[in-house]
């Protein structure tokens, strides 16, 4: 009988995943605010220094927030300034 031994994905566990894969250099922004309906919710920004970072959409949870800003990050062009 096989066993599997991988563990959840926590939502720690996930936030730590982010956190060690963003580059060290970059810049972190986290905010838990009020949406246009008025809910508390969890958004992001991330980039390389000196670059204005764009935040994320509105989320439920930090880690999602955190990805959806890394996402975009990783993925817009480099060198603007």
């Amino acid at each position: 009988m096989s066993h599997n031994y991988a563990t959840p994905l926590t939502p720690e566990r996930r936030l730590a995943r982010l956190m060690a894969r963003i580059p060290d250099d970059w810049a972190i922004r986290i905010e838990k605010v009020a949406d246009a309906d008025g809910l508390l919710r969890w958004r992001a920004a991330t980039g390389l220094p000196g670059v204005a970072p764009q935040w994320s959409a509105f989320h439920d949870t930090l880690p999602d927030a955190l990805e959806a800003a890394w996402k975009a990050a990783r993925v817009a062009p480099s060198g603007t300034s």
